[in-house]
This record gives structure tokens, sequence and C-alpha cells, in this order.
């Protein structure tokens, strides 16, 4: 009788146990567009592809990130309107060059281009599996809400960004958990 009890008030205090697969490169895809500082002026370059090494199926942004004019980021963006409400944060499986990454999300309260909530991550040539919590995410401007309000993501990117660098990050899974 004990157990149960014990196994009811988990149960009762447990957190959110399941996911949502964003993108899996397999049954669930995601529509992603490669943006680059250059629809601002700048001069960095962005790839970004599908790939395969033996049953690994993953993506790719490369590309030159400069901030010579102004510019200095790449990104691979989807649209994803979604209410995550009920998720912690993002889980993704990745490898890269042994630089920050970012994650970039977009809600209604970010009203210009450059306003995004934002997270940093540390990639490595082996393949990892990291999680974001969303209260990670950070508001890139002070008139933005201070919390992200994950009932309404417009938007979800990955970005290199900052500094002068040739940018390599695989993504294999991203998923809400």
């Amino acid at each position: 009788m004990k157990k149960l009890y014990l196994s009811l008030l988990l149960s009762l205090f447990a957190v959110n146990s399941y996911t949502m697969i964003i993108d899996n490169l397999d049954d669930k895809r995601a529509d992603w567009n490669a943006i680059s500082d250059n629809v601002m002026g700048g001069i960095s370059e962005v790839n970004f592809y599908q790939a395969e090494e033996g049953d690994e199926k993953f993506y790719r942004l490369e590309g030159s990130v400069s901030t010579a004019n102004n510019g200095g980021f790449i990104q691979s963006v989807a649209r994803f309107p979604f209410n995550a409400e009920d998720y912690t944060g993002i889980r993704i499986k990745i490898r890269g060059t042994n630089d920050d990454y970012y994650v970039w999300i977009r809600t209604p309260a970010s009203r210009f281009p450059w306003d995004r909530y934002i997270a940093s991550f540390k990639s490595n040539e082996n393949w990892s599996v990291i999680e974001i919590p969303f209260t990670d995410f950070k508001k890139s401007n002070f008139y933005m809400p201070k919390r992200l309000n994950k009932s309404k993501l417009r938007t979800i990117a990955f970005a290199a960004y900052g500094k002068d660098f040739q940018a390599q990050l695989d993504i294999a899974q991203i998923e809400l958990y």
C-alpha cells in the first residue's frame, strides 16, 4: 500500500516525460531556410543541406561568418507555430566545430527582425545530445518580456554568430522535451 501511495505521489510531481519531434530527417520534417547577414548588407556566406554518413542522416549548417560590414551571422530557421506549454525545453543531437552556436526562438514578442530569445551551446567533433531548458533562453532586447512565451513559438533557428569563423554544425534530431 505504501508503494502505491509513493507511486501516485511521484506521478503527481513528475516532470513531463514525453517529447515532440520537430525534425528527425525521416518521417518528421520541418521546412528549413538558410539566411545570412546578407539580408542587411553583411558578407557572411551560408550553406544548409542534408547529408548522410553511414546510417546517420543530418543537416549541416556551414559557412563563413564575417563581422565585416556590420554583419556576423548565418542561420537555418524553420517556421514552427506551436504551443510548447507542456514542454521543458529543446533537445538536439549535434556535432560541429569547437565553437559556440545558438538556438534562436521567435514569439509574438519578437516584433523586429533582430528580436529573439537566445540560448547558446558548444559543439565538438563528436555527436552529443544536449538539452536546453526554455528557462535558459534570454531576451535580445530590453523591451521584450523577460520570459519566453512557450505557448506561442513561431520559429526556431540554429545560428553561428558574433565572431569571424568558419562554422560547421551538424544537427541530427530536434525535439521538445
